[in-house]
């Protein structure tokens, strides 16, 4: 299910984390230093799936991208979507950033589908962008800045009227 969107080491790269444990421990590094905010995504008391913001930069740029992934059991219930929303309003309301970017490989029509009902648009393409399933993998780049979702993206999503 997700093994062809998952992303790999490139050849000379360290490799991923040998355990759970280990990558919770990096994540939790990462996140103290505030270069990444890993969410769990929860439903009904189950590990459904997870939404992480990366690359985080401040500064002038204030900006991250953000990846994603649901369990198949838990896929086609609308729960990515709104993670992703949730998770998009804590970078612009919570984390004070700007801008924030979603990468997403050109045949990975579940991922699409998340963009296109959070209505976030395309900005450009990316050819090998990023190492996935062992080869340099070309993405379409999605963008969205705190101006063109005031109210937040999960208000969008819900139809919540602006105020």
């Amino acid at each position: 299910w997700l093994a062809r969107w998952d992303a790999t080491a490139p050849p000379g790269a360290d490799a991923r984390p040998a355990s759970f444990h280990a990558l919770v421990k990096r994540l939790a590094k990462a996140a103290r230093r505030g270069t990444t905010y890993p969410f769990v995504v929860e439903v009904d008391g189950q590990f459904a799936g997870q939404v992480s913001v990366n690359n985080i930069v401040r500064g002038s740029a204030q900006f991250a991208s953000i990846g994603y992934w649901i369990d198949q059991d838990f896929a086609g219930r609308g729960v990515i979507p709104r993670a992703v929303a949730m998770v998009i309003d804590h970078c612009f309301f919570v984390a004070g950033l700007h801008r924030v970017e979603i990468c997403i490989r050109p045949e990975n029509t579940n991922s699409l589908r998340v963009v296109e009902k959070l209505g976030i648009r395309e900005i450009g393409y990316a050819p090998r962008f990023l190492h996935i399933d062992g080869e340099w993998r070309d993405h379409r780049i999605f963008a969205i800045t705190k101006e063109e979702a005031p109210h937040g993206v999960l208000a969008r999503l819900e139809g919540t009227p602006e105020h």
